[in-house]
């Protein structure tokens, strides 16, 4: 799975997030976090869709598939009957 890493990077600066602010909310060292995002380590798609919701962008931005960097709506949840 590709993703560019300079997107996350630049989104992540804008909100004037650290690295080790993001690490920390992940429950890892700051250089791991580091290597997920220069690209030298994959990431699970569970922590591409954290990191999508903390910079408030969707994952198809987060991978190059669009140009558009605002989330989709989020979805209602059905209610309990």
């Amino acid at each position: 799975m590709a993703v560019y890493s300079d997107i996350i990077k630049e989104l992540r600066k804008d909100k004037k997030i650290t690295q080790k602010e993001m690490a920390e909310y992940f429950g890892i060292k700051q250089s791991m976090y580091s290597m997920y995002e220069n690209g030298s380590r994959l990431m699970r798609i569970e922590m591409l869709s954290q990191i999508s919701d903390i910079l408030d962008t969707s994952i198809d931005y987060l991978m190059g598939k669009t140009d558009v960097p605002t989330p989709y709506p989020k979805r209602n949840k059905p209610k309990d009957n």
